[in-house]
């Protein structure tokens, strides 16, 4: 193994979210003035004013913040609209507050959970059908803003989940390139090989959205093609292989190593080997640049292969006065020129296809992360499923000495309560 030097990573799943890969848009870096109707209006339904842009982001660091500030700027002085990038200290609150007040951002970070409740009461405005470049982004990202069978916003980057592993600790244990696991049988052995007094094999975080991998490896999840499949046999399978190697301490929470989460653990050498995203990177080189790592893809459970994604899009406000502006910026954001240019500056994977192999090409030793793009499942999108996940993360909390059947069990329930 190698060591991976990386870029400063940030944000997907700081957003969360998120990360993504674009083609270039026939809007760009400008847009031509469409004729207004009598009600200010234009051809494509959308408003049209002179009236200046302002721009909601929850940042996760100052090149996130200076990324998408020098971007706007940059659109902003070719289409001659002023814009404003605005940074949220509580993003969710300040979004709804302006809803509220009838004073929302034209533009801003909108995660997948959050679009339905909003596309009900009819805050959003949709426009991912109007988006020159939208049948690059991956196909289930678009499933991730759609509502009703209505794109309602672009992806504007993703992130998944990886294995990342120790390779100073794993040649120190006598592991080789052939040992690098492929299966769950192949992870526990190495795990148990890399348990020492020191540190554990596998630091995991006590939350779905990490432990959701291995539902998904054993054919289950939480919502699988609109159906809630939380207490299904392969769900609980999954919870069940990570029980089982808590409790033999193979495996642990980053809590109970004492560290704030999997990648504090893993860069203090408290454990060899965790589930993480690719802004993992970029902690690792900020806080722990003497750890050596690398990136694969999470080993096979008895379904196969499996992983979770993690994205946030543009939203635009239905009362915004000009969004023939905001779809021409949210055009420029994701073209591919300035997608793979935010990723070398915080670290997203960018959210169209089309800029695949620029992305690897940049980026050989983060390639499990974008290769896990082809069969990852995403959280459920159903307007109260956050709060579900928020119930099913304490329920896990305490799943080495718990019943996976009866915490899925809950959350069955829960999903039901919701379901449309």
């Amino acid at each position: 193994m190698t060591r991976h030097i990386s870029r400063r990573l940030a944000g997907t799943g700081a957003f969360l979210v998120a990360g993504a890969l674009m083609l270039t848009a026939c809007g760009g870096s400008g847009f031509e003035e469409p004729a207004d109707d009598a009600a200010g209006g234009t051809a494509t339904g959308l408003t049209s004013s002179d009236d200046a842009l302002t721009v909601l982001i929850g940042s996760s660091g100052d090149a996130e913040t200076d990324a998408v500030t020098d971007a706007v700027a940059a659109w902003s002085e070719d289409s001659g609209v002023m814009a404003d990038v605005q940074v949220a200290s509580d993003l969710p609150q300040q979004l709804s507050q302006g809803f509220a007040a009838s004073t929302p951002p034209d533009l801003f970070y909108l995660a997948p959970e959050a679009v339905a409740g909003y596309a009900d009461n009819g805050s959003l405005q949709p426009y991912g059908d109007l988006l020159a470049n939208k049948d690059d982004f991956y196909p289930s990202l678009v499933e991730n803003f759609t509502v009703d069978d209505t794109f309602y916003c672009a992806p504007k980057d993703f992130s998944t989940l990886a294995l990342v592993i120790n390779t100073q600790l794993w040649e120190d244990a006598g592991l080789t390139d052939a040992d690098v696991p492929t299966t769950w049988d192949e992870l526990a052995d190495v795990a148990e090989t890399l348990t020492t007094d020191k540190q554990v094999g596998l630091a995991l975080s006590n939350e779905y959205q990490r432990l959701g991998v291995f539902m998904a490896e054993a054919g289950g999840g939480l919502v699988v093609d609109d159906e809630a499949v939380a207490d299904s046999e392969g769900s609980v399978e999954g919870l069940e292989y990570v029980r089982t190697h808590l409790t033999d301490g193979t495996f642990a929470y980053a809590a109970d190593l004492g560290a704030g989460w999997p990648g504090e653990a893993f860069g203090k050498e408290l454990a060899a080997m965790t589930v993480e995203g690719n802004w993992i990177t970029g902690a690792l080189t900020n806080d722990f640049p003497d750890v050596d790592y690398q990136v694969i893809e999470l080993p096979a459970g008895p379904a196969g292969k499996g992983t979770l994604q993690f994205t946030n899009c543009w939203g635009m406000a239905a009362d915004s006065p000009n969004q023939e502006a905001a779809l021409s910026l949210v055009e420029h954001l994701t073209s591919t020129e300035q997608q793979l240019a935010f990723s070398e500056a915080f670290g997203p994977m960018p959210s169209i296809q089309s800029a695949a192999g620029d992305w690897t090409s940049a980026n050989p030793d983060l390639a499990a992360f974008l290769d896990g793009a082809e069969y990852a499942q995403f959280p459920p999108t159903w307007a109260g499923a956050t709060d579900v996940i928020t119930d099913l993360n304490s329920q896990l909390e305490s799943l080495g000495t718990g019943d996976p059947r009866e915490i899925l069990g809950g959350a069955q329930s829960n999903l039901e309560a919701i379901a449309e």
